[in-house]
């Protein structure tokens, strides 16, 4: 377990070696946020109610999606594809590491840097803009929601390692994840909550994946959705998880077949 642990210094450490990339990252993510946390400051007048949520909630739940970002989506498996590609993946054929694991505590070390700026970023948020936000008390939701949060991490962590190993067929990794990436945040409720939409598209929404990552999590901090609601999804959360990681299994079994080592 050391030498895991090791790995994920050693990611901190480069991620610190490009600053000037990870500066441009966290500027990008503070603008975009600001740009959602204004439009619904605008839409829902302090006082008032929409779509069944009042203005505290809403810039709570906005504002919310920066953390749960940094602990969910951040990662480092979308360099797994470019290791295929290049041949570096021999490297760790050869040593007695599990690969995996490996990619796991790398995006381990990744959120970490992530976590510690966000949440110094909503500090700074916090005392320029004052907003009017939701703190949760209650225990039993704030562990139900660090739970969710752990399940929603192994689950979005085995989603990229499939998107990773497109490397194995395709010298094209970049525009699917890219893609992947824009549908991401539509479908997990990076800008809304998924409850404002039509019962019909949500009941849809709901039953994929993606809602689970970001939505689910910060509706249980909001103590919006009941315990058996939370349970369910919980039960439906390790499905996925365990869905996933056969899919994982059985793709990483035959992309070794069709793996060349080009370029070694």
């Amino acid at each position: 377990m050391k030498k895991y642990f090791w790995v994920a210094k050693n990611t901190w450490e480069e991620t610190l070696t490009y600053r000037f990339n990870f500066l441009m990252w966290r500027i990008r993510t503070v603008v975009l946020l600001l740009s959602v946390y204004f439009l619904w400051h605008s839409v829902i007048p302090e006082g008032s109610r929409l779509f069944g949520y009042t203005q505290n909630m809403m810039l709570t739940y906005i504002l919310l999606t920066s953390i749960t970002n940094a602990f969910v989506i951040s990662t480092r498996t979308h360099e797994i594809g470019d290791e295929i590609n290049s041949g570096d993946l021999s490297n760790f054929l050869i040593k007695p590491i599990n690969y995996f694991l490996y990619w796991f505590w790398k995006d381990i070390g990744d959120k970490a840097m992530n976590i510690v700026f966000s949440i110094a970023e909503l500090t700074i948020l916090f005392f320029i803009l004052r907003p009017p936000v939701f703190i949760q008390t209650d225990f039993t939701f704030l562990s139900l929601f660090c739970i969710s949060i752990f399940l929603a991490i192994v689950l979005y962590f085995f989603v990229n390692i499939l998107l990773g190993m497109i490397g194995f067929w395709s010298p094209e990794v970049w525009a699917p994840r890219f893609i992947f990436s824009i549908i991401l945040g539509f479908f997990a409720g990076n800008y809304f909550p998924l409850d404002i939409l039509p019962n019909t598209v949500f009941k849809i929404f709901e039953a994929l994946p993606f809602s689970y990552l970001i939505y689910f999590p910060i509706k249980i901090y909001l103590g919006q959705i009941g315990l058996p609601e939370i349970l369910n999804g919980f039960l439906l959360m390790v499905l996925w998880i365990g869905i996933f990681f056969i899919f994982v299994q059985v793709v990483w079994r035959k992309g070794l077949k069709a793996y060349t080592a080009q370029g070694r």
